[in-house]
């Protein structure tokens, strides 16, 4: 499994392997500055701060380097041998009710196609490939998003969730309540919007972006 340890000195390889300091690789990420300093890795009451996976991802894009290679950073003894096959489903064809069971995971329909991913110590996931542009700027077409239903989720994380009706949406959870949750838009032309909990079929949260 992976620690808060190795997912921060990666990313502190990373720039060392292009040349730059931490914040200078945030910068040309498009994040803040301070975005990898290490007083962001500790929460206030000490516990572990996580680089998000959008962040990660915007690194990744901005070196030109691959997920292969960060992993590689991450764990210098895992090669690209040490994948795991996962199911993936495009987000537009996501609605049809067969294709997921009552807990949110894979049915074995055969609509279902495979993609092949690092092993992120994730055993209860699936992809969805981004289709259309009602996910940018975050997410584009053809970026793959690693999905778990068994995820704990909590405010700020981004989100799959499908409704009982077959709509499946990708935003950001704003707030969970027992009655109901509210999603921000990953785009500004799409409104927000608050779903009853009676009406969700299921909620995953994003575990990783490929782009």
């Amino acid at each position: 499994m992976l620690s808060h340890t190795q997912i921060w000195t990666a990313i502190d390889r990373l720039a060392q392997r292009y040349g730059l300091s931490t914040s200078g690789l945030a910068r040309k990420a498009g994040l803040d500055a301070t975005s990898f300093n290490p007083s962001k890795r500790k929460g206030p009451d000490g516990r572990d701060r996580w680089p998000s996976t959008e962040s990660v991802a915007k690194v990744l894009a901005a070196t030109g380097a691959s997920l292969d290679e960060f992993m590689r950073l991450v764990d210098p003894s895992m090669s690209s041998s040490q994948r795991v096959t996962v199911p993936l489903i495009g987000l537009a064809q996501a609605g049809a009710g067969r294709l997921f069971d009552e807990a949110g995971m894979p049915s074995g329909d055969p609509g279902w196609e495979e993609v092949e991913f690092p092993d992120l110590a994730h055993d209860k996931v699936f992809a969805i490939e981004v289709q259309g542009d009602s996910m940018r700027p975050l997410y584009r077409d053809g970026d793959i998003l690693i999905v778990s239903p068994a995820a704990n989720v909590r405010k700020g994380d981004r989100v799959v969730v499908r409704t009982q009706g077959g709509e499946v949406l990708a935003k950001e959870l704003k707030r969970k309540t027992a009655r109901s949750i509210e999603l921000a838009s990953l785009n500004p032309d799409h409104a927000d919007r608050m779903i009853l909990m009676s009406d969700v079929a299921w909620l995953g949260r994003v575990m990783w972006a490929r782009q």
